[in-house]
């Protein structure tokens, strides 16, 4: 029964899933809803995708973290950097055409690779909350971590994007022994990548969920757990606990994005109860990659991994309930694509 089980789990993934690479500008039509987002991006390094950002329309761009890179528990020199980026003439066009949502990850939270321990969090909040324009009423000005529901409706359908704070709640990492991994996973059980209140913030919003499609935003790789580097499977319960909070959630086309890792991938996994994969698409980075990228084991990853600067953006289809996914570079080159069906 068990082998019956893996095999129809197998089927799901391969038969569901329609991956295409491309070296040329591949024309996918236009979506009700399209999403572009990105991560890794240095301020003072120039951004040659903002122009190619622009051009995709996007409805909302999603920052997936590491927005500048700060490193400092000085929240007047973070304050200082985002200022500059603000200040960045493409990015300052995107700022007037284009909504601007998302999270943080380590290296504008402050702490590289650093989570709850960080003592400047609490302040680093604040300037990164002044930097997102998020107004002093907003509920994320007096709770801790920067985790915020956006809802989007179009005469289509709906769109649900969940953005995640995987840096001010997470647990202390645990060092590997392993010769070339920087971390490796915890004691099943132990630790949190979410914090509890943020846990319960997440079930409620995906167990109360009427959109057509729902988007997570996680900072770090949530499929993707053997590179040895940050990543959910660093706390595996935490893994499992999200996967059967969206499978009971009964929510609608589940998927996750996510940076982080200065490679951009699609990483999909079958999920019991749910009847399409879990798609985990990383895009990054926006100014600089691991360009030197030789592999690594990822038994999830769909297709190649892409090495080169790129944001990620996604087409909604709500009437045929198909999302194309693309990683897009310089000049709109489709890097590689991805559709999938809900």
């Amino acid at each position: 029964m068990q082998k019956k089980y893996l095999l129809y789990l197998l089927l799901v993934v391969f038969i569901n899933c329609k991956t295409t690479q491309f070296s040329e500008k591949q024309e996918v039509s236009k979506g009700d809803f399209t999403i572009a987002f990105g991560s890794c991006n240095k301020h003072d390094v120039n951004n040659r995708l903002w122009d190619d950002v622009l051009a995709a329309q996007p409805d909302v761009w999603i920052w997936g973290g590491d927005i500048i890179y700060a490193d400092t528990d000085d929240p007047g020199k973070i304050a200082e950097m985002y200022e500059e980026q603000k200040s960045v003439p493409g990015y300052a066009q995107v700022l007037r055409e284009i909504e601007v949502i998302g999270t943080w990850d380590d290296h504008d939270y402050g702490l590289n690779d650093g989570g709850i321990e960080f003592e400047a969090k609490g302040e680093s909040q604040q300037v990164f909350l002044d930097f997102m324009d998020v107004p002093k009423t907003d509920p994320r000005r007096r709770r801790e971590g920067v985790y915020a529901s956006h809802d989007y409706q179009t005469p289509e359908g709906d769109v649900k994007i969940l953005v995640l704070d995987t840096r001010f709640f997470r647990s202390a990492l645990i060092p590997s022994r392993v010769k070339g991994k920087r971390y490796e996973p915890g004691i099943y059980g132990e630790g949190t990548v979410l914090g509890d209140e943020q846990w319960t913030w997440l079930e409620k919003e995906l167990n109360s969920s009427t959109a057509d499609f729902n988007i997570i935003v996680s900072s770090i790789q949530f499929l993707s757990d053997q590179h040895g580097f940050e990543t959910w499977g660093n706390f595996p319960h935490e893994v499992d606990r999200l996967k059967k909070t969206i499978s009971e959630s009964g929510a609608s086309g589940v998927i996750v994005l996510s940076g982080d890792r200065h490679i951009s991938e699609f990483s999909g996994t079958a999920v019991e109860g749910l009847n399409y994969p879990l798609i985990d698409f990383t895009s990054s980075g926006l100014t600089h990659v691991y360009s030197s990228f030789s592999g690594e084991p990822n038994p999830s990853r769909i297709g190649e991994v892409v090495a080169k600067k790129s944001f990620g953006l996604l087409q909604i289809h709500f009437n045929s309930r198909r999302v194309e996914m693309e990683m897009i570079g310089d000049e709109g080159k489709v890097l590689n694509h991805l559709s999938q069906e809900y």
